[in-house]
């Protein structure tokens, strides 16, 4: 062929192609579609504190802790206590495909936009939007399960556990007369009262701070969320002890808990996972309900300020009625929440008695949680069939029509959200 009718033809092929590409548009290469996953941030109540089966945590560094041994820094990054028990693990989702637990164990308002190692007693973890968002970039996120303000600025939950077990304990083995100190200093011996825990102003001041901390969390999901469709269940918290103890742990040896000094009463109560003024337990439930209402002003205030997205408020401090500690004569046996337990050193064996014991030994074995939180962090926390529970409770958050809801324990066991 000549080589002009060659040129002429491959000109004339090249204006055939360009005629065709202008009249039908070529499609473009087609995009997998991310993973659809769920995603838990927050406190202890959301990572699994106290369900065991901790998994390693990445730290600022990018280094994956496992368990640092028990007389480590409190700060290290495993001390976050993610558990593959925990309710986010446990639920039934159907359509969720992986799922992220970056909650963490003593995590507070301001740990979800700065790293926690930022603040006092923080640990040595990445903010948890920062977190979320290296998530987002391999994930379609549809589900987030939140749970804030137990602690923050004003109180923690591990601090007013630790002040209502502390005074029982003191007032249990000593007499008022007797010099009584721990490493803090000396620890009074009457219960606990509402302003013990938390006054209104805290009160307030921690709901400020944790709907400014979730408002920069629905603006980081708005942005990152691949589909920008996901559903955030706000949970709040349960209380691992009844509102009244059952009659078993009333008395020992003819001594209830208003006189002084019932050594029997004390290593009874202890062993049973409730070692706690029968007079604190009132002002405890509204101390939950404080924190229940937290969590519901949040989600409240945020839905106005967030019209289009999906919020929905998950009550479960009913969830473990009748399971509670020291709610049966069984406790902890049967109950869903962890009983106090520490360790007379950092020596990984839990003291599970204290019979026997004087007040010498308990001091002795109280510093052990003052030096090393983490001996005794687990106490008074979900257990990992509560956190089953607690799975069955997000399972019906996440499938609701409603925009509030309440997880409840009936008295055969059975679990309803409605």
């Amino acid at each position: 062929m000549p080589k002009f009718r060659r040129t002429a033809l491959a000109a004339a092929l090249t204006i055939a192609m360009a005629a065709l590409s202008t009249a039908v548009a070529l499609p473009a290469p087609a995009t997998a579609a991310l993973p659809t996953a769920a995603v838990a941030l927050g406190d202890s109540f959301i990572s699994g504190e106290g369900a065991g089966a901790y998994t390693s945590v990445v730290d600022v560094n990018g280094v994956a802790q496992g368990f640092p041994g028990w007389t480590a820094a409190n700060s290290n990054a495993f001390f976050c206590h993610r558990s593959a028990n925990a309710s986010l693990n446990k639920a039934n989702l159907p359509g969720i495909q992986n799922r992220f637990n970056l909650a963490c164990s003593g995590g507070q308002p301001r740990d979800i936009a700065t790293a926690s190692a930022a603040r006092e007693k923080g640990r040595t973890v990445a903010a948890q939007l920062d977190q979320l968002r290296v998530v987002a970039q391999t994930q379609d996120i549809d589900l987030v399960l939140i749970g804030l303000g137990s602690n923050n600025s004003s109180f923690t939950f591990g601090s007013v556990a630790e002040k209502c077990a502390n005074r029982f304990i003191a007032d249990a083995w000593t007499g008022w007369w007797e010099f009584w100190a721990y490493l803090g200093g000396p620890v009074e011996q009457k219960p606990c009262s509402d302003a013990d825990l938390a006054t209104p102003a805290q009160v307030s001041a921690a709901t400020a701070e944790t709907i400014a901390a979730v408002r920069q969390l629905l603006t980081t999901l708005d942005q990152v969320d691949a589909d920008g469709q996901h559903r955030v269940v706000f949970q709040d918290y349960t209380n691992p002890l009844p509102l009244d103890l059952n009659p078993q742990f009333h008395e020992e040896d003819s001594r209830d808990d208003t006189r002084d000094k019932f050594r029997d009463l004390g290593a009874e109560r202890y062993a049973a996972g409730c070692p706690i003024h029968r007079a604190s337990l009132a002002p405890g439930h509204r101390f939950s309900q404080g924190l229940g209402t937290i969590v519901k002003t949040t989600r409240d205030t945020l839905a106005a300020e967030f019209p289009a997205d999906d919020l929905v408020y998950l009550n479960v401090q009913r969830a473990f009625d009748g399971a509670r500690l020291c709610e049966s004569t069984t406790s902890p046996t049967g109950s869903l929440a962890t009983p106090i337990r520490l360790q007379d050193g950092a020596n990984g064996t839990f003291v599970t008695s204290l019979a026997g014991k004087d007040k010498i030994d308990i001091q002795r074995i109280a510093n052990t949680c003052v030096s090393y939180f983490q001996t005794c962090q687990e106490s008074w926390h979900p257990n990992a069939t509560g956190h089953q529970v607690l799975g069955q409770c997000l399972a019906g958050a996440a499938a609701t029509a409603a925009r509030a809801v309440s997880c409840v324990r009936a008295g055969n066991g059975t679990i309803s959200v409605s």
